[in-house]
C-alpha cells in the first residue's frame, strides 16, 4: 500500500524514433541490428528498448536451451519451407518462412562468435560453424548446444549494440495508442514500472511489438502446489496479440495452438530424446504404439494426404491421444532401451558421458524436470518416464503459427502483391512492426528464427523512421486518460478495501488470481483444453463466447493491492483478448485443421476444399466486435 499512497503516479514521458517492446530473442535481434542500419544511412535515430523484466533472462529462452532448432546449414531454405508447411498442415506464409530460412544461419554464427558453445562432430571441435565446422545434429534442422547461458550471451550482444542507456528494464507496456490525426497509425505506448509508482508514456515514429505468445490462457495440468508450472514461460501473457488487436492490427491463424508432448509434470523437452538418443514411445503395455497404430492417421477421408509421409506434430499427438482414450495408457518414453542401444558400441567412459548428456538436456533448459526425476527416484538409464500432452499455448515461433498478419519480402517470385505493403514485418497498422511470436502463419523459427526476424524488422523500421522523419506523433489519448485506465485496479482496491475485514473477499472487486482461474476454467472446459481431451464444438464455443463476455465485464472490477497485482491484472486483460481471438477463430474455421492440438467434433476432419486458407480477423476496441474472414492460401514452393 505504501508504494501507491493515495496520489497519482509520477509520469515519465519520452519521445523516440523507434521503440522496441519486449526483451526476448526477437527484441535482442532488433537491438543488435538496428544501429548498424541507422549508421549506414547516416542517421542519428533515438532508439529505446522497454522490457517488463530484465533483458539477460527475459523471454522464452530465459532458462536456457539444449538445442537451436532452426539452422539450415547444408539444407536449402526451400526445403525448410516444405518442412514447416508439412508440420503446420499445409497453411503457412511461405514468403515469410523462406525469408527466415535464407537469413537464419548468420544469426547462429553470431551466437557462436559471442561465446555460445555449439556441439561439433569429432574432428571439428575447434572449428567454428562459420569456418565450416560440422555441428552435432539431433534432427535435420536442429543442432545441439550447451545453452544454459544462451539468452545471457545474446542479451549481452544486444546491450552492447544498443547501449544500456537506451534500455529500460522492469517497465510493463500495456497499451498502444493510435495517432490523434490518423487512427490507422500507432503513435504511442503506455505502461508502468513494476518496481516504482511511475507511469511511462513513449511517443515514437514506429515500434516493434515483441512481447511473446501466451501461456496460462488454459488451465494447466499442474495444479495445487504445481500451479504456475508450464512448458511455455509464464510471463508471456498474450500481450503481443492483445495490444496489436486493440490497436486495430489484423491477426491471422489465431485458431492454431501448440500442445507439446512433454515429460509429465516437469514439462521437460522430448526432442533430444527422440532425435539424438533415438528413444521410442510405448503405451502402458510396453507396445511401440507409434509404429503399431501409425495407420490411423492415413484415413484420407478424415486427414487427406497429411497422414502420409512424415506426419506433422499434431498428428503424432493424435495417435498418442487415441491410445490414451482407448485405455492403453500411461504413455512412456522408453529411455532405458534407448540408452542400452547407444551403449552397445561405447566404452564405460562414453556411457557415463551419455548419461551426463541425458541429464544436461534438462539442466540446460528445464531444471524442474531434474527435480521430478530425482524426487521420484527415476534414473533414465533404468526407468522409463511418462510423457503427456500439455495444456494448449498460443504462439508463433515454435510448432505453432498464431499471430499477426505482416508485410513480407518483395524479392520472391509469385508472392501476391497484397502480401507486401511497403515495409517488411509491418502489421496492417502503420508504424507497428512485429517479429518472433508476433508474426502469424510463420512457425518453426524457434529462438534463432525469432532473433533473425527481429533483425529483419530492424532494417525495415530504420527505413520507415527515415521516410517519416518530419512526422510528429500525437497521442489520441490524454495522459490523464491513460493514468485512469492503467491504474483502475489500484483505484478499485483503494475505494473498497475497507468494506470487508478479509482483504481477498469483497463484493466490489476480484483478485487477479481468481479472475485468471475463471479464464482458465472456461477455456479448458469449452475451448478444447485438457478437460475435454482437446475437444469442442459449435455449441460449446457459443457458451465460451457468452462466458468470455461476462469475464470481460468482470475484469473491469479487478483489484491491485500492490504493483505485483497490477502486473497480474494487466496480464489478465491481455490474456482475455488473446483467448477471445483464439476462440473466435476456432468458431469460424469449421473443420479440424490440427487434429491432436484440437478437435471441432462437429467438423472432425480436414477440409482442404473449403478451408485451405488463412483465417484473419480484426478487433474493434470501441464496439468490442470481431470481423473474421478467409484469405486465400498461395503455394510458392512446390
Amino acid at each position: 500500500m505504501a508504494e501507491f499512497g493515495f496520489g497519482n503516479p509520477e509520469i515519465v514521458e519520452e519521445e523516440v524514433d523507434v521503440l522496441i517492446i519486449g526483451g526476448g530473442m526477437a527484441a535482442c535481434g532488433a537491438a543488435f541490428e538496428i544501429g548498424q542500419w541507422a549508421k549506414a544511412a547516416g542517421a542519428n535515430l533515438k532508439i529505446k528498448l522497454v522490457d517488463k523484466a530484465a533483458l539477460s533472462r527475459s523471454g522464452a529462452v530465459a532458462q536456457g536451451l539444449s538445442a537451436i532448432n532452426t539452422y539450415c546449414g547444408e539444407n536449402d531454405p526451400s526445403d525448410y519451407v516444405r518442412y514447416v508447411r508439412n508440420d503446420l498442415m499445409g497453411i503457412i506464409r511461405e514468403d515469410l518462412v523462406y525469408d527466415v530460412g535464407r537469413h537464419v544461419d548468420d544469426s547462429v554464427h553470431n551466437f557462436e562468435d559471442w561465446g555460445l558453445p555449439i556441439w561439433k562432430q569429432p574432428g571439428d571441435e575447434d572449428k567454428s560453424l562459420r569456418a565450416g565446422g560440422k555441428p552435432v545434429r539431433s534432427g535435420k534442422w536442429q543442432i545441439m548446444i550447451n545453452g544454459e547461458s544462451y539468452k545471457w550471451i545474446v542479451a549481452e550482444a544486444a546491450k552492447k549494440a544498443l547501449g544500456m542507456e537506451n534500455i529500460q528494464e522492469r517497465v510493463f507496456i500495456v497499451r498502444l495508442v493510435t495517432d490523434k490525426n490518423d487512427p490507422s497509425r500507432v503513435a504511442a505506448a503506455a505502461g508502468f514500472s513494476v518496481r516504482e509508482h511511475k507511469l511511462y508514456i513513449y511517443k515514437f515514429k514506429c515500434c516493434l511489438l515483441v512481447a511473446g505468445g501466451a501461456v496460462n490462457v488454459f488451465r494447466p495440468r499442474s495444479v495445487g502446489e504445481g500451479t504456475g508450472r508450464a512448458w511455455y514461460p509464464v510471463w508471456n501473457a498474450g500481450s503481443t496479440y492483445a495490444m496489436a488487436a486493440e490497436c486495430g492490427a489484423e491477426l491471422t491463424m489465431m485458431e492454431n495452438r501448440f500442445v507439446p508432448a512433454r515429460f509429465k509434470d516437469g514439462y521437460g523437452p522430448v526432442g533430444a530424446w527422440f532425435l539424438l538418443f533415438k528413444a521410442k514411445v510405448m503405451n502402458g503395455f510396453g507396445e511401440d504404439y507409434s509404429t503399431l497404430r501409425a495407420d490411423i492417421i492415413k484415413d484420407e477421408k478424415r486427414f487427406g494426404k497429411y497422414g502420409h509421409g512424415v506426419p506433422g506434430t499434431c498428428l503424432r499427438n493424435h495417435i498418442m491421444l487415441e491410445e490414451m482414450l482407448a485405455g492403453r495408457g500411461p504413455i512412456y518414453m522408453d529411455t532405458p532401451t534407448a540408452m542400452q542401444k547407444l551403449a552397445e558400441k561405447m566404452t564405460p567412459k562414453e556411457v557415463k558421458h551419455l548419461e551426463a548428456e541425458a541429464w544436461e538436456d534438462f539442466l540446460d533448459m528445464t531444471i524442474g524436470q531434474c527435480g521430478i526425476w530425482a524426487g521420484e527416484n527415476i534414473e533414465p538409464e533404468k526407468t522409463p518416464s511418462e510423457i503427456m500432452p500439455t495444456e494448449p499455448y498460443l504462439l508463433g515461433s515454435h510448432s505453432g503459427c498464431a499471430g499477426i498478419w505482416v508485410s513480407g519480402p518483395t524479392d520472391l517470385p509469385g508472392v501476391p502483391e497484397e502480401w507486401s505493403w511497403g515495409y517488411r514485418s509491418m502489421t496492417t497498422v502503420k508504424g507497428l512492426f512485429t517479429a518472433g511470436d508476433g508474426v502469424g502463419a510463420s512457425g518453426h523459427k524457434f529462438s534463432s528464427g525469432s532473433f533473425t526476424e527481429g533483425r529483419i524488422a530492424a532494417k525495415a523500421m530504420v527505413r520507415f523512421a527515415l521516410d517519416n522523419k518530419d512526422w510528429k506523433p500525437e497521442s489520441s489519448r490524454t495522459t490523464a486518460e491513460l493514468v485512469e485506465e492503467i491504474y483502475r485496479p489500484v483505484k478499485t482496491f483503494l475505494e473498497h478495501k475497507d468494506y470487508t475485514t478479509a482483504i481477498d473477499v469483497n463484493p466490489h472487486y476480484i483478485t487477479p488470481k481468481m479472475l485468471q482461474f475463471r479464464l482458465q476454467k472456461l477455456m479448458d472446459e469449452y475451448v478444447a483444453g485438457v478437460a475435454t481431451y482437446y475437444r469442442t464444438n459449435g455449441a460449446m464455443l457459443k457458451v465460451a463466447e457468452k462466458k468470455l463476455e461476462m469475464l470481460k465485464e468482470d475484469s473491469l472490477k479487478m483489484r491491485a493491492k500492490d504493483l505485483h497485482e497490477l502486473l497480474r491484472a494487466w496480464e489478465n486483460y491481455h490474456r482475455i483478448i488473446a483467448a477471445e481471438a483464439h476462440m473466435k477463430h476456432i468458431q469460424f474455421r469449421e473443420e479440424t485443421r490440427y487434429p491432436g492440438f484440437y478437435y471441432r467434433m462437429d467438423h472432425n476432419y480436414i477440409d482442404d476444399e473449403n478451408w485451405k486458407c488463412f483465417v484473419n480477423s480484426r478487433y474493434d476496441r470501441n464496439t468490442k466486435q470481431w470481423e473474421i474472414k478467409k484469405v486465400p492460401y498461395v503455394q510458392l514452393i512446390k
